[in-house]
């Protein structure tokens, strides 16, 4: 009851100025808005390469100040139909991608070194509103909207923890395309490709008088490309609206999706070496049912004050089956598998205030919100039955074998940026955040050893219950300069801040310990950098950045000391710090020469370099070693020509060397630690559109290079997780 208490009094202060205010200034804002200067709102995106920046005010965020990118969908060649990363990121600096689901059901990007692992170390949304597992506690995104749907994907850097919440990251948002201002509109698109891919999305929009609908059906099928593999996926999205009035707009949405995925599991260096198509694992299944639903409220209180209402919530579940046990140990089919359920209820409301006003005869804008969220995840693991059906039961669902826990969280956060418009072309933004987090751990685990014979020896339940309750305050700066039409500076420092998982709460693996005593992590991003736009023909922006993580938290080998084997245990294993240099440039060489032309031909090189170690160590082992899962050097290159209603690329790309563990390992028997080879991809795609009809193809990893780029510790390994040898695509559309 506190917590409601708190919220409702939180929203009804925000709701109670903007209504004063509004009424007290109304009358002295109307002749001053007549000759106000516009310029800090202005649409940034005069570029049809595909990517730009964020506008400094979308809605009623703020923007200004920060590194930001607007990835627009419609202008990029790429198979939208598996939502291949590598084509749509290939112009977003510094991104790690795991590539190990050809499907597109899931993705995994990590920026500026962050461990890509289902984008946990983003704030993953969705039109706004959270779309992974808990923000909280697991914010693992194992829904993925299909890019069939989307208008642009918006990234924002590690600035964004002051708005966004607690994460190191930054904050990715998949923004659908908008209704259609026709009374109907159909767009059905249908895809088939290598191993066995079958994709159908199929999309009706409209708007009549006030009314606005989008809906959209997506079908997908795989089998993959190693045996024991295979995907059946349905994802259905609807969205009503309805305009009042000018100052008044409200919207529902709901998203659907289910899928299940056959994992053919990891493999060793020297099995990966001997034939990367293989698969040891034949009992091995993913379960996925999502459902997001979301109401918004837009309300224009006048022409100087903006006011957003999200009510929003996640209902979901993920069930994983299988077998855990090392990759280098053979399957044995006579045993149980293990089966870890997950069910996810969360809900949050977040409001938003914007002002606009007059300061040295420029406009400013005043941001404040609030947050209020409460999440529960129900977490069981035990056995279920020796088969290698998709079959989620338990065995003895009343007497686990392994744990069976609930983890509430509750977090209130308090929040405000201003944009001082100092000059015509000189900005600063300073922010703030006050958090309020509260995470439990409420359930139990059993201790169960056998013999060799299968004789228990130790059969014991713990009751294990913990709460870990904090607050504390972010701040930020931020600051922009205009320097020429084509040339602007930005920087920006921010704190940061991340919550313990729940996976690092308990986990019953028999290869798998945490440290009972794991700590939260926190920092600072530092970034700044020059962006422009030059006669509409040359895009760019090269930034750097240092990124402060402490008591960040790892997985190192370690001794048990009770069974005296080697197992991965999960601590703070360092502080450490990742400094690193992000650049992108494309140029329309005929525009260059040419500007009226009707042909376009550019080239775009996308590189960064990051360094990252562990800075601070009681274990000598990890001191000055690099940080896993971080390549020093990535660089993704292209060429597109376009004409008209045609165009094709090809794309380049080069990951290199990085390692998987702390220690930097350059291999073990399980597989789960080493080194992860330097490797490059080659990409083609090209598009065409005639009236109503259109089709793309193309060809991905063309050049069949011979890679990965995960070492798993559970699932969907352990092990080596190959990446998709070469593969093609076709897609045949129509829209009216």
């Amino acid at each position: 009851m506190r917590y409601t208490f708190l919220y409702l009094s939180l929203f009804g202060l925000v709701v109670t100025y903007a209504q004063v205010d509004s009424t007290r200034k109304d009358s002295l804002r109307k002749k001053k808005e007549v000759n106000l200067d516009e310029i800090i709102v202005a649409t940034e995106r005069d570029n049809d390469f595909g990517i730009s920046r964020l506008k400094n005010i979308e809605g009623t965020a703020i923007y200004a100040g920060k590194k930001t990118e607007a990835i627009y969908i419609n202008d990029l060649n790429a198979n939208l139909a598996t939502n291949n990363s590598r084509q749509l990121y290939a112009k977003v600096a510094g991104i790690n991608i795991f590539e190990n689901d050809g499907s597109g059901s899931s993705i995994g990007i990590g920026g500026r070194g962050l461990n890509p692992n289902r984008i946990s170390n983003f704030n993953t949304r969705q039109n706004g509103y959270d779309i992974s597992a808990d923000a909280l506690g697991y914010p693992e995104s194992y829904y993925t909207p299909p890019a069939e749907a989307l208008e642009r994907i918006e990234i924002l850097r590690g600035a964004a923890s002051l708005q966004y919440g607690t994460q190191f990251g930054g904050m990715i948002n998949y923004k659908f395309r908008p209704a259609s201002p026709k009374k109907i509109s159909v767009l059905s698109r249908q895809t088939l490709g290598s191993f066995g891919l079958f994709n159908s999305f199929n999309q009706v929009s409209g708007t009549h008088r006030k009314w606005t609908y989008n809906t959209f059906y997506q079908y997908k099928r795989y089998t993959g490309w190693r045996p024991n593999a295979g995907l059946e996926l349905h994802n259905a999205y609807a969205k009503i609206g309805y305009t009042f009035n000018e100052r008044f707009k409200l919207s529902g949405e709901y998203t659907h999706l289910n899928y299940l995925n056959q994992q053919p599991g990891g493999l060793t260096d020297k099995q990966f070496l001997e034939d990367p198509s293989q698969s040891n694992r034949a009992r091995n299944w993913f379960k996925v049912n999502w459902n997001l639903y979301n109401l918004n409220a837009d309300f224009t209180l006048s022409p100087s004050t903006k006011l957003n209402v999200l009510l929003f919530g996640v209902y979901a579940g993920r069930d994983a089956l299988g077998n855990l046990e090392r990759i280098d140990r053979k399957d044995d089919t006579s045993r149980n598998r293990n089966l870890l359920k997950d069910l996810y209820n969360n809900y949050a409301a977040e409001v938003r205030l914007l002002q606009r006003y007059s300061l040295l005869n420029h406009q400013s804008h005043f941001l404040i919100g609030v947050r209020a969220y409460k999440g529960q995840t129900a977490r069981k693991q035990g056995d279920a039955n020796t088969s290698n059906l998709p079959e989620f039961s338990f065995l003895n669902p009343s007497n686990l074998e392994n744990s069976a826990y609930v983890f509430p969280s509750h977090n209130l956060a308090l929040f405000a940026e201003n944009i001082f418009q100092l000059s015509k072309k000189w900005s600063v933004t300073p922010g703030l955040r006050l958090e309020y987090i509260d995470t439990r751990s409420e359930g139990y685990y059993r201790l169960l050893n056998k013999d060799l014979a299968g004789n228990i020896l130790l059969d014991k339940t713990i009751a294990d219950n913990r709460q870990n309750t904090r607050q504390f305050a972010l701040m930020g700066l931020g600051t922009q300069y205009k320097a020429r039409e084509w040339l602007e500076a930005y920087a920006n420092f921010s704190q940061n801040y991340r919550s313990i998982n729940f996976n690092d709460m308990r986990v019953a693996n028999p290869n798998f310990q945490v440290d009972p005593n794991l700590k939260d992590e926190k920092g600072f991003t530092l970034d700044g950098g020059f962006r422009g736009i030059l006669k509409n023909c040359l895009y760019y922006d090269v930034s750097g950045f240092w990124l402060n993580y402490q008591q960040r938290i790892g997985t190192i080998l370690k001794v048990d000391s009770t069974t005296f084997q080697i197992v991965r245990y999960r601590t703070n294993v360092s502080d450490s710090r990742n400094l690193g240099i992000e650049a992108f440039a494309e140029l329309d060489w005929l525009q260059l020469l040419k500007p009226k032309s009707k042909h376009h031909l550019s080239t775009f090189v996308n590189t960064s370099f990051i360094n990252a170690i562990y800075t601070g160590s009681e274990q000598s082992a990890f001191r000055n070693k690099l940080v896993e899962y971080v390549p020093q050097y990535i660089l993704r290159t292209g060429i597109t020509y376009r004409y008209e209603s045609f165009s094709i690329t090809g794309q380049y790309a080069y990951t290199g060397q990085q390692f998987s563990d702390a220690s930097n390992a350059p291999s073990t028997p399980s597989a789960i630690f080493g080194v992860i080879p330097a490797y490059t991809v080659i990409d083609m795609a090209a598009n065409f559109k005639y009236r109503f009809f259109g089709i793309s193809a193309g060809v991905n990893n063309a050049g069949n290079s011979v890679y990965f780029t995960r070492r798993a510790e559970g699932y969907p390994g352990p092990g080596i997780i190959p990446a998709d040898p070469l593969n093609y695509f076709i897609s045949l559309s129509v829209q009216f």
